[in-house]
């Protein structure tokens, strides 16, 4: 974290910003676009209180602290809810990432 306590190093958009874009920001949301392709990782970084709406089907390693989880999303247009979380994601499946992310403020 940055001496301000704002978590702005943990920013994705900051930590990864070849694979994260704001879309979309106001008082309330800010709405990531995310894409990666097959092998590709993230650095650690933190989503408040978040939407995800998926736009494909992908597997992913989850590594959160000590706990390493293995998810499979899709299809296409599934929203899911996710509570706050700092983590690291890996794709580790043969197709693309690509989702939005609404996260509340």
């Amino acid at each position: 974290m940055t001496g301000r306590g704002d978590g702005s190093d943990q920013d994705p958009t900051v930590t990864d910003p070849e694979l994260y874009s704001v879309i979309f920001e106001n008082a309330r949301v800010r709405v990531l676009e995310y894409r990666d392709t097959p092998g590709a990782r993230t650095r650690l970084h933190h989503h408040p209180d978040s939407v995800m709406i998926t736009l494909s089907t992908f597997r992913r390693r989850m590594t959160m602290g000590d706990t390493v989880v293995e998810v499979e999303r899709g299809p296409a247009h599934e929203a899911n809810w996710l509570p706050a979380r700092t983590h690291i994601g890996e794709n580790i499946g043969t197709t693309d990432t690509h989702v939005i992310f609404v996260e509340l403020k």
